[in-house]
């Protein structure tokens, strides 16, 4: 008997688990239909938190659901499809690869090159020579199946979590001033003949920001850790990496995505994307100071 009522007073103080994830025990639940959900779960909305069924459907409220629509934890938009933007992201580099592909000569107007013919000679192609848009063409560009397919695993998933808890046009943001970091300092560090081409900028930015992230949601951090540190190792330990854009976009990701997720609800735009306006800014700067030493 005395077990019995033990066992009943262990039931009623245990904690729930996620209605989505059960083997997730959380305290919190939705303020709408009051089902337990977890930290991935919740939606962030103007009071409380609420979980994803609530915020497509309206919750019933008799409100059309664009009414109070509830944010996502940086205060992006809750879309109904939280992988559209990684999926167009994914789309363009491997059209871009198919192009490549097809017709090689493309490859020497996309990829990234600072001054080609080297010094004395004038440079005949080049981000030197006003064609700033390598900066941002060599971030599609891929030339072996290899290069790709990983950048590609890669963007498919870290990018699904990330758009989802920041948002379309906060996710898109942090991927391309990551991808831009990471070709400015190729651009200032590599020589100036170097050709290099690849996401993987963008991508680390996006390892930068998932760290944040899951540090911010207090998820255990060794896994994203221990897969971070065998990049690196890779990215020096493998001949013909540019280091530069891995760790350019490492260290975009790592400062956009804690504006992102830290900054305070008051003055949350104004943080996130004046945050994301210095970081292009040392973009533009470090690009006009190799210009100069080129030129």
């Amino acid at each position: 008997m005395d077990d019995q009522a033990a066992d009943a007073r262990q039931d009623a103080h245990s904690v729930p688990g996620c209605y989505r994830h059960p083997d997730r025990e959380t305290g919190v639940r939705c303020t709408r239909c009051e089902r337990p959900i977890c930290p991935e779960c919740m939606v962030e909305a103007s009071v409380g938190f609420q979980c994803p069924e609530c915020v497509r459907g309206g919750g019933g409220t008799g409100h059309a659901p664009s009414a109070s629509r509830p944010r996502t934890l940086a205060g992006g938009s809750v879309a109904a499809d939280p992988r559209l933007i990684t999926k167009i992201l994914i789309g363009i580099n491997v059209a871009v690869f198919l192009a490549v592909w097809v017709e090689k000569s493309l490859l020497a107007d996309l990829y990234l090159v600072g001054a080609w013919p080297p010094a004395p000679f004038t440079p005949t192609q080049g981000v030197a020579d006003g064609e700033w848009y390598r900066l941002v063409t060599s971030m599609f560009t891929h030339e072996e199946i290899w290069h790709i397919g990983f950048n590609m695993l890669s963007l498919w998933l870290l990018g699904g979590p990330l758009e989802q808890h920041l948002g379309r046009a906060r996710y898109l943001v942090l991927y391309l001033i990551s991808g831009l970091a990471g070709s400015a300092l190729t651009y200032l560090l590599a020589g100036g003949g170097t050709a290099s081409l690849g996401a993987s900028g963008a991508v680390f930015g996006l390892f930068g920001a998932t760290a944040v992230l899951m540090r911010r949601l207090r998820y255990d951090m060794r896994p994203i850790v221990a897969l971070l540190v065998i990049n690196l190792v890779i990215t020096f330990g493998w001949r013909g990496i540019a280091w530069q854009a891995h760790i350019g976009g490492l260290v975009a990701g790592v400062v956009i995505g804690y504006a992102m997720v830290h900054a305070p609800r008051e003055r949350r735009a104004l943080v996130q994307y004046g945050t994301c306006a210095l970081v292009l800014g040392a973009v533009v700067l470090i690009t006009l100071v190799r210009t100069a030493q080129l030129t």
